[in-house]
C-alpha cells in the first residue's frame, strides 16, 4: 500500500515559483517520518528543512516537486484561477508519483471539493485505472507526516531557487511575498529604474499591478 503526501510552497509571493512538493512510501514505513519530527515547513527554521529534506529523500520511496515559473503563473491566470492552476499542478504530482492513498493539503476554502476534483481530473485520465483514496484537509501538513515531508521537500526546492534568484540579479529582494518591506522596495526600486518589472515577478499579482499603477 502505497502513499503520497502533496503540499505546495510559494502560491502567494509576488516573486519566483511556486513549487508543489510530493513524496511517496509505503504505508507500513511512514512513521518514519514522524520519527525524523517531521511538521509543517513553515514551523521549521531554513537549516532544519534542509536536514530534514535529505533524510526524506533517503526513507522516501521516491518525491518529485513541480514549478510553475512567474511567467507560467500570469499566462494560466488569463485563463483559470489559481485553485484550478492547485488542481492542475497537484494533478501533475499524483500522476507522476501515483499512489493508493493520496493525502493533499486542501488549496480551496472547500476541502472536499478540491480532492473531489483531483479524483475526477485523474480518472478521466485512467478510466480504466483503480480509483486511489484522496484524502482532501487543511492543514494537512500538520495532520499526516507524509504531506509535512512533502511541505518540507517542496519550501527546501522555492527556497534554493530564490537564492538562485537573487544571485542571477545581484539583489537581496527579500523573501518575495507582498507583505515584506524589502519586496516591496525592490519591486519599487526596480520599476523606477527600468519602468517595467522583471520576469521573475508574477504581473498579475495585485502588488505588481499596484506599482506599475503608480
Amino acid at each position: 500500500m502505497k502513499i503520497v503526501g502533496i503540499d505546495e510552497a510559494g502560491k502567494g509571493p509576488v516573486i519566483g515559483p511556486m513549487c508543489i512538493g510530493g513524496v511517496r512510501i509505503d504505508k507500513s514505513k511512514s512513521n518514519a517520518f514522524k520519527n525524523l519530527g517531521v511538521a509543517d515547513s513553515k514551523k521549521l527554521s531554513p537549516k532544519k528543512r534542509e536536514h530534514l529534506a535529505g533524510q526524506i529523500k533517503k526513507y522516501a520511496d521516491d518525491y518529485f516537486v513541480f514549478e510553475v515559473s512567474p511567467g507560467q503563473i500570469d499566462e494560466l491566470r488569463k485563463l483559470m484561477s489559481m485553485n484550478d492552476i492547485m488542481v492542475l499542478g497537484f494533478g501533475n504530482v499524483i500522476e507522476k508519483l501515483r499512489g493508493d492513498e493520496i493525502y493533499v493539503d486542501a488549496a480551496d476554502v472547500k476541502e472536499e471539493r478540491f480532492g473531489k476534483r483531483l479524483l475526477d481530473n485523474y480518472m478521466k485520465e485512467h478510466p480504466d485505472a483503480a480509483a486511489p483514496k484522496i484524502v482532501s484537509k487543511h492543514g494537512a501538513d500538520d495532520l499526516f507526516p507524509v504531506v509535512s515531508a512533502a511541505s518540507i521537500v517542496a519550501k527546501v526546492r522555492r527556497d534554493e531557487l530564490i537564492e538562485d534568484l537573487k544571485k542571477e540579479i545581484g539583489i537581496d529582494f527579500g523573501s518575495g511575498y507582498p507583505s515584506d518591506p524589502k519586496t516591496k522596495k525592490f519591486l519599487q526600486d526596480w520599476y523606477g529604474e527600468h519602468g517595467s518589472l522583471p520576469d521573475i515577478v508574477r504581473h498579475s499579482w495585485k502588488t505588481a499591478q499596484n506599482i506599475v499603477g503608480k
